[in-house]
């Protein structure tokens, strides 16, 4: 299928994929911490038919340099921007700290019709890196909606890593320390996907690295199960936090981090979950 790409620069940087002909899909892209543009992704959905855009939504020019007390409403821009360019039916795919603000961006906007989370937390969690004011703490929210910071949960920095090599490091163990120390604010934290309105679709590994993105799969799963929303969970033992979709590269390796899984277990999780996501995107129930 012939693709169009343009370059986005105000009011943020990144990239508008869209099929030659147009789409009434449209999907924002998201990606987690790494904060960049999600090319490749962005041009594989553009591919199956849909207008994808992806923006920087941290670490830009006049954003904050870290994702702490990101406003929501960034999100609801963007779906401002795919309504305007054509789409009628509105999905997001986050990764990460990107499936997080996804979730919680379907919360507040009932425009948004699918919410496809990779590798998701269940709860909102404290800032990673510096706010506006370069403060990296005490620990602020990663997010806010109309100017109030939202309930989250901060880190336990008594944590130190098992790996002492100086080689790159597994951080799921600082997360599950965090729960317990802080077992008292989750309940405040959490996700409540069982208000919004769009379908919700998950993918998780189960040697992800990062944080416990399969367990946290599994409660936001049972928290739209309670009130009998639909849900699709796609999940492999084996898979990491980046899984890959068909036509996508692998994902580079890291000298900071281990993020779990291997290549192959990857690849074939997004192998598993591309049908659904497509399916969902396209109106599947």
């Amino acid at each position: 299928m012939d693709v169009t790409e343009r370059e986005l620069i105000d009011p943020w940087e990144g990239v508008v994929a869209a099929p030659a002909r147009g789409s009434d899909i449209g999907v924002l892209v998201l990606a987690g911490p790494s904060g960049r543009v999600e090319r490749e992704r962005a041009r594989v959905l553009a591919q199956q038919g849909m207008t994808a855009v992806s923006i920087r939504w941290f670490g830009g020019p006049g954003q904050s340099p870290g994702i702490c007390e990101i406003p929501l409403e960034t999100f609801t821009a963007a779906v401002d921007f795919l309504r305007l360019n054509g789409a009628e039916r509105i999905g997001i795919l986050g990764t990460s700290k990107g499936a997080e603000a996804a979730l919680l961006t379907a919360v507040h906007d009932p425009r948004v019709d699918v919410v496809i989370a990779m590798s998701p937390t269940s709860r909102v969690w404290c800032n990673v890196g510096p706010g506006r004011d370069g403060a990296r703490h005490p620990y602020r929210s990663s997010w806010t909606w109309r100017e109030q910071a939202l309930p989250f949960v901060p880190m336990d920095d008594s944590w130190t890593p098992a790996e002492a090599d100086g080689g790159p490091v597994a951080i799921r163990g600082w997360y599950e320390l965090s729960e317990r120390t802080f077992a008292g604010l989750l309940a405040a934290a959490e996700i409540p996907v069982d208000t919004a309105r769009a379908d919700l679709v998950l993918v998780a590994g189960g040697d992800d690295a990062m944080w416990p993105s399969l367990p946290f799969a599994e409660q936001l799963a049972q928290r739209r199960r309670s009130v009998g929303a639909t849900v699709r969970l796609i999940s492999r033992h084996d898979a990491g936090h980046r899984p890959r979709f068909p036509g996508e590269n692998p994902a580079s390796a890291s000298t900071r981090f281990q993020y779990g899984g291997t290549p192959e277990a990857d690849a074939l999780l997004g192998t598993a979950a591309w049908p659904h996501i497509l399916d969902v995107l396209r109106g599947g129930s």
